[in-house]
């Protein structure tokens, strides 16, 4: 499968790599591609999964200006609704990026996940904590799409975890706030959640 980034930061590369391990071709997108990476629409075109790893802030610039590339394919959000300098919660009332995401390309297959996941603990050694997978939540309103994430995140070694429609985003940007307060009150990141549940 084709696997495009639109970032290439700690966590579009941590999770890239892993992808190329599982057997995908992977890309990345960024406004001036060095290398064997891609402009920002030339990522968008190949990838058959879109994944954006950008700040929040300019979501909606570039998904607005990609949005014809983005037609019928699989967009995961994977941003989290944060200022940089600080990592703290930008406060978005009854809404999330991810349902912002999928609003903007409404004739996309837009998926929220990953977002709760640490770069520090995407990397083959760590996936596990104390015997237990780290969970991939995921949500959106293409049950095929989530599927195919779910899958995704199974086949590199996470619990995919499939939590209901796209409004639920705003549960897993919270879990990652929740993240990020854990870590600044002295945790670290290489830590994650994982849910479990008696079957």
């Amino acid at each position: 499968m084709n696997i495009s980034f639109i970032g290439a930061g700690n966590v579009a590369s941590s999770l890239g790599k892993m992808f190329v391990q599982a057997g995908h071709h992977v890309k990345y997108g960024i406004p001036t591609p060095n290398g064997e990476q891609l402009s920002v629409s030339e990522a968008c075109d190949f990838g058959d999964i879109v994944c954006f790893a950008i700040p929040y802030s300019v979501m909606n610039e570039v998904l607005t200006a990609n949005k014809k590339s983005l037609k019928d394919k699989i967009v995961v959000d994977i941003t989290n609704v944060i200022h940089l300098e600080d990592w703290s919660p930008i406060p978005l009332g009854e809404d999330s990026s991810g349902e912002q995401t999928s609003r903007l390309l409404p004739e996309s297959k837009v998926v929220k996940a990953f977002n709760t996941i640490f770069a520090d603990v995407m990397k083959d050694e760590k996936r596990v904590i104390n015997g237990q997978k780290l969970t991939a939540f995921i949500a959106s309103d293409d049950l095929e799409a989530s599927w195919t994430i779910k899958k995704l995140a199974d086949s590199i070694g996470f619990e995919g975890l499939i939590v209901g429609g796209i409004k639920n985003a705003r549960y897993l940007e919270a879990i990652a706030h929740l993240n990020i307060a854990i870590l600044s009150a002295g945790g670290t990141t290489d830590a994650g959640f994982a849910y479990l549940q008696r079957k």
